[in-house]
């Protein structure tokens, strides 16, 4: 990834943040060509919700399950090297919204973006009761902002048998965690505060979720 110096976050009570908030990884595996897989591709690409485990591994652990329909998993009881791109906070700048646009009109439009990528080995676990408390815990995390949370027990046990026969699970120790915030900081505290105002009146999630970004970025 290209990563200029002002935009490098390597605070990982940040970039945990953000895994943590946008947990839908597109995670891509570099399979090569295998002759006993389906793939038939040199980068694999899927995209499943991971669970970050913070106390394991120097970077942590990502954790998830894909389908066992999936050939991914198979690929992975040999060495190949993965990464998951976790995507922030994000949205586009208008040059309308700098400063420094009214005095010498030397600007253009760009993109802001908050990015995480964590590399490392993934490895492949079909053991049941690691699934069970893999799926157990997905389902209270997600299900936690209900306002009456599903849980698993509320399923019959068969169906749930049955369903944890249809999975794998997935463990990644994070061996690298890089972090990408692109938050207007090659521009001047004026123009900051410019790109704020123009993103708080777009008014949409995405804009005020990267305008809050912006001001925390310069309240420190």
């Amino acid at each position: 990834m290209y990563l200029p110096a002002q935009f490098e976050v390597t605070d990982k009570t940040a970039l945990h943040g953000v895994i943590e908030k946008y947990p839908l990884g597109t995670w891509i595996v570099s399979s090569g060509l295998d002759s006993n897989s389906d793939l038939n591709a040199d980068l694999t690409i899927n995209h499943i919700p991971f669970l970050l485990d913070e106390a394991c591994a120097e970077h942590g652990t990502l954790v998830g399950h894909v389908a066992r329909a999936n050939p991914i998993w198979r690929l992975l009881k040999t060495r190949h090297t993965s990464a998951v791109v976790f995507q922030g906070e994000q949205g586009y700048v208008s040059p309308s919204w700098y400063a420094s646009k009214q005095e010498h009109h030397r600007a253009v439009p760009t993109w802001n973006y908050a990015v995480v990528h964590a590399h490392g080995m993934a490895r492949a676990i079909e053991d049941r009761d690691w699934l069970l408390r893999l799926v157990t815990r997905l389902s209270n995390k997600h299900e936690a902002d209900q306002p009456t949370p599903w849980q698993i027990s509320q399923a019959p046990a068969e169906y749930i048998e049955k369903m944890l026969e249809t999975i794998v699970g997935i463990e990644m120790p994070i061996d690298k965690l890089v972090g990408k915030f692109k938050l207007s900081q090659n521009r001047s505290r004026a123009d900051q505060q410019g790109v704020i105002s123009g993103l708080q009146q777009v008014g949409n999630a995405d804009s005020l979720a990267m305008a809050e970004l912006i001001k925390h970025q310069l309240d420190e």
